[in-house]
């Protein structure tokens, strides 16, 4: 079937779905398939629970007569150009980020400085990859202003292809470091494949970046494109420094055409998350958001889904980034931790995943650094902590960690709780 017939009938249906247990009624369904599901033999009971019409590409799945099914060669290409289709018919600027670390968060962080002047829309929790980012494409209406893409990836080409389909005009990358390396292959691999946003706003006529001035490894390959710089030198569009070393970030900021510094006070812990706050700040400050605007919006932003979180519990402190982890997350929330002021220091930290034949070296890195941190009070959780040389209190799973919890339990510490999700050091917290 021709996209834009699929397209008009798209336009009269409530939206899209993908999951044929939530079907609203008069949804669009999309049989999409992976390694253990095949979505092309839900469709019937999709059209069954609410959805109006089925795209499907398994011709032996159609009801014979039933022109609710709409054969294609692949949904989930179908899925991806219909986005596409929809982008270039709404109209408005896109916004895309990447980034090794931090781009959920800085995602978040501009938008809610650009919802305080513009009725905008933007990649919902992390639905960043070859679905998600055209299922959050397809929610752009007539009345959005502006939109903010988030772009996620572990393999060579992933963000070349999001980039195809969202087709930004404005691309912000946070920063590379070492997450991914087994797809990536290595750090090098992790530039050139986070740099592929840079080339293809690169290959557009007119397009902008908004760049962390203080990173060489952007720099480098930031070339022939129109750059809106921030960091912490002077002579930048926005210029930023920390103030204080409570758990929360608090810093000062000015702009190169307003050298009034102005105090924000977040709810974010961690001093690594200055520079998310000051691209949220320059994508704000180049929409012509208002600067009171601007600090109102990141002062009110609370983090969830243990994203630099902190909580006060009955019995310790807990400072909860337990959503992600790789080497450079976890140096900088380790280093952030070491110079916070706070007594009785713990940490829990667990595995980071998928570094291939790297993650020896890595894991031993981080252990290293606790020792020369002297940090005395560590537990550390998986498999790849466990094959390394440490003096710490080392357990297999979060599951041994609890039932260890439940014996002795831990009180009056303030406690760091990192490590890749599918540790689920967030288990921990209702013990501690």
């Amino acid at each position: 079937m021709e996209l834009d017939s699929i397209y008009q009938i798209f336009l009269t249906c409530s939206g899209i779905t993908t999951d044929s247990r939530h079907c609203p009624k008069n949804s669009l369904f999309i049989a999409l398939k992976g390694e253990a599901f095949n979505g092309n033999l839900f469709a019937e009971k999709a059209l069954k629970t609410g959805s109006s019409y089925a795209i499907v590409d398994d011709p032996t799945c159609i009801a014979e007569g039933d022109k609710r099914y709409l054969l294609v060669e692949d949904a989930l290409t179908t899925l991806q150009q219909l986005a596409h289709y929809h982008r270039q018919r709404i109209g408005i600027p896109v916004i895309g980020i990447t980034g090794t670390n931090g781009k959920t968060t800085t995602k978040e962080l501009i938008a809610a400085v650009l919802s305080q002047s513009y009725k905008i829309w933007y990649t919902q929790g992390n639905l960043n990859n070859h679905i998600g980012v055209p299922l959050t494409l397809l929610q752009l209406k007539p009345e959005h202003q502006l939109a903010v893409i988030e772009m996620g990836a572990n393999h060579p080409g992933e963000i070349k292809l999001l980039a195809e389909i969202a087709d930004p005009n404005y691309g912000l990358i946070t920063n590379v470091g070492k997450a991914h390396l087994e797809g990536f292959g290595s750090f090098e691999g992790v530039i050139q494949t986070k740099g592929e946003l840079y080339t293809y706003l690169r290959n557009k006529k007119e397009s902008t970046i908004f760049i962390h001035n203080d990173n060489e490894f952007l720099k480098a390959i930031a070339t022939e494109l129109k750059q809106i710089t921030y960091g912490s030198s002077p002579q930048l569009n926005v210029t930023g420094r920390l103030s204080g070393k409570g758990p929360f970030l608090a810093f000062e900021w000015h702009t190169d055409s307003d050298l009034q510094e102005r105090l924000v006070n977040t709810k974010l812990i961690g001093d690594y998350n200055l520079p998310n706050a000051l691209a949220a700040i320059t994508i704000g400050s180049f929409f012509q958001v208002e600067p009171n605007k601007i600090c109102d919006a990141l002062e009110a932003y609370t983090p969830q889904n243990n994203r630099s979180q902190l909580k006060e519990t009955e019995k310790n402190r807990l400072i909860i980034d337990a959503y992600n982890a790789n080497p450079t997350s976890m140096m900088a929330a380790i280093t952030n931790f070491k110079n916070m002021e706070a007594t009785n220091k713990m940490l829990i930290l667990g595995d980071m995943r998928e570094l291939g034949l790297e993650s020896f070296n890595e894991h031993q890195k981080i252990a290293d650094h606790l020792e020369a941190s002297n940090f005395k009070n560590v537990w550390l959780v998986g498999e790849q902590f466990a094959a390394i040389h440490h003096p710490f209190k080392q357990f297999a799973t979060a599951q041994e960690v609890i039932e260890h919890l439940e014996k002795e339990p831990v009180q009056h510490q303030t406690i760091l709780i990192k490590g890749s999700n599918g540790i689920k050091l967030h288990t921990l917290v209702d013990y501690l």
